[in-house]
């Protein structure tokens, strides 16, 4: 197959984010005013690239982020639920340092290899990982030009580049993430590295907080 270039970005911050608050699949939270000019970074940083897919989850804060790219190509933002973020159940709406605990118990046992062990009420890394995978392979096999842009969450993103890459899902906690990085990758039948978590684009977004 013809190689593809896929260009993986994290959306920019919400409110969330900046309260250290869960999100996960259920809490639909727009971008906050730093998280929209993050989302101008992301689109000027493009520029040099000449983008042919234009991909977000069904999430306000992803498709948000991606709009700016829409504006500039005139393509069409294609919704994938499948893409939304993991769901976190009980703890979606709850600060991290409220259940910091309960949640270091989880993340041991996912590193540990127990990656079918699902969040109460929510999914497991495994589960996760096989909606969003079918969903990414699906998106390959139909692309006919060179580069994809996909707009996708933090934990989502450490998922499946930790299976892509060759971690394995108990390692994902070593993908760095941040709002507005970025994530290049060339797809041959294979997923190659060109760089992960970029945020020298955001530089300037960062100097006007």
């Amino acid at each position: 197959m013809k190689p593809v270039r896929l260009i993986i970005a994290r959306h920019g911050e919400t409110e969330f984010n900046k309260n250290g608050l869960l999100q996960g699949r259920g809490i639909d939270a727009p971008l906050n005013e730093t998280g929209i000019q993050q989302a101008e970074a992301i689109s000027n940083y493009l520029d040099r690239y000449e983008t042919t897919h234009l991909i977000s989850s069904s999430l306000k804060r992803s498709w948000q982020t991606a709009e700016p790219i829409q504006v500039k190509t005139n393509l069409d933002v294609n919704k994938v639920k499948n893409l939304d973020e993991m769901d976190f159940g009980i703890f979606e709406g709850v600060s991290y340092k409220e259940v910091s605990g309960e949640l270091k118990d989880i993340q041991e046992s996912w590193i540990n290899g127990d990656v079918e062990r699902e969040i109460p009420d929510g999914e497991s890394p495994r589960g996760v990982f096989e909606r969003a995978n079918s969903s990414v392979e699906e998106l390959l096999s139909g692309a006919d030009s060179s580069q994809m842009v996909l707009i996708l969450h933090g934990r989502l993103i450490r998922i499946l580049l930790s299976e892509w890459l060759g971690y394995g899902l108990k390692n994902m906690h070593k993908i760095e993430h941040q709002n507005g990085a970025l994530y290049q990758l060339v797809y041959d039948g294979k997923f190659n590295p060109v760089y992960l978590n970029k945020t020298d684009h955001l530089l300037q977004t960062e100097e006007s907080r």
